[in-house]
């Protein structure tokens, strides 16, 4: 067998000892081309491969595509990929793969050498991609030579479950790979997951054994965000509001002709409201949009579906009368007069004015957190600086509040509350 491959090796020397200065340079320049291609496609984030990659297809995927513009525009290219032997695997999967991961070698290198024997931090999480495979990110942050936070992407790890060993052994195992020392790690970052922050068998806790000072820092903005979306549930018109929002975007958003219905009724409104010259007019404003919808891990989202509601609030109105009108059924009727009693109700626009006040506050909070050269002393000024701003407008901002959503009330045809009258409790 040792002689056979002997032999093979031989042979394969020969071959390349023959080839001309031509031939290299040709294979050089297909091998350029695959690569260029190869970086294109990596660098933004689209899929290589096509359902179809025979000749006959006609989408053979966005390699063979891409390569195609590549011969179209260089003829010298397309010569020589017409010539090349068929033995010659230049553009075949298993080279897009293998020049890949040079990419990705390249790349861990030079995050490794940055790095280097300093001191650094990790973050991960844990997901399931397409193929029902569990995967692990890492994510390196580190201070480079010249002073500057990095945070910098280093890999994937697929993992077979989510236990808090599992993925220990997968984060050693890509450092020991690398040549980065265990003792060196500052700090650990990860989500609310018991398995990363449990206080006995947590992530965190089995690194921290071995690591005395890799501390675990949960993210601020995601932290605020969990704990802010917790309190609301906790007062019960504050609850009751944002299940009616929930319940008029998924009416709203039902179909696809409600949101073309949602962007012609608030392109009508933008365009009444330019001619009566209450909206500015400028390059980027008064863009159609529709409901933004909410997520129950992130705050922000909260912020931009009141905003969004605020802003189309005719036109959804608008949206839920046809409904009504053009209820097929009792049912569907029932959804639209229930949707649109919710929204038109007093209750239901004061709150929807309060919380967009507040949230605009703490939404500024949320950006500012998610800096990458944010420190926890500033972090922790800045959450004092929001307390303050509330407070502020806890004092001095109910007669503003109040005005404006008379005034909107109003102009909506809503009835306003007696705000002298005796308080009946329901």
């Amino acid at each position: 067998m040792c002689k056979d491959l002997m032999n093979q090796s031989q042979h394969l020397q020969r071959v390349v000892d023959h080839f001309t200065t031509e031939q290299i340079a040709n294979n050089q320049l297909q091998l350029k081309a695959t690569i260029f291609i190869v970086r294109y496609l990596a660098f933004q984030a689209i899929a290589f491969r096509g359902r179809d990659e025979s000749f006959s297809s006609l989408n053979r995927g966005n390699f063979h595509e891409s390569l195609g513009i590549v011969t179209f525009w260089n003829e010298k290219v397309a010569k020589i990929i017409e010539k090349a032997p068929k033995n010659a695997t230049y553009t075949s999967p298993r080279i897009q793969k293998e020049i890949l991961h040079v990419f990705s070698a390249k790349v861990k290198k030079a995050i490794w050498k940055e790095i280097g024997y300093a001191k650094f931090c990790i973050m991960v999480d844990e997901a399931c991609d397409e193929s029902m495979k569990e995967q692990m990110t890492v994510v390196f942050r580190y201070v480079d030579a010249e002073g500057f936070v990095k945070e910098h992407f280093f890999g994937l790890i697929h993992v077979v479950d989510t236990v808090a060993l599992t993925l220990k052994k997968g984060i050693y195992s890509l450092l020991s790979q690398h040549f980065l020392d265990i003792q060196n790690i500052r700090g650990q970052g990860y989500d609310g997951a018991s398995n990363m922050r449990g206080m006995w068998n947590g992530l965190q806790t089995l690194i921290l054994n071995d690591c005395p000072y890799a501390y675990y820092i949960h993210c601020f903005a995601h932290y605020l965000q969990l704990a802010l979306v917790k309190a609301s549930k906790q007062v019960v018109p504050i609850s009751h509001f944002f299940l009616t929002l929930l319940f008029l975007i998924k009416i709203v958003n039902a179909s696809c002709k409600r949101n073309e219905q949602l962007k012609f009724a608030n392109a009508n409104e933008i365009a009444r409201l330019i001619d009566l010259e209450e909206l500015e007019i400028g390059s980027g404003l008064n863009q159609i949009g529709t409901l933004q919808r909410l997520v129950e891990i992130r705050w922000s989202s909260h912020f931009r579906s009141v905003s969004s509601l605020l802003r189309m609030f005719t036109s959804t109105v608008e949206v839920l009368q046809n409904i009504i009108d053009d209820a097929i059924d009792g049912e569907h009727r029932a959804e639209g007069e229930s949707a649109y009693d919710g929204l038109t109700s007093f209750e239901f626009v004061f709150i929807l004015h309060l919380e967009k006040e507040t949230m605009e506050i703490t939404n500024k909070l949320f950006q500012v957190l998610q800096s990458q050269s944010q420190d926890i002393l500033n972090a922790m000024h800045l959450v004092s600086s929001t307390k303050a701003l509330i407070q502020k407008f806890r004092v001095d901002g109910w007669d503003g509040l109040l005005s404006t959503m008379i005034s909107f009330c109003e102009k909506h045809c809503i009835d306003v509350l007696d705000m002298n009258a005796r308080y009946v409790a329901r």
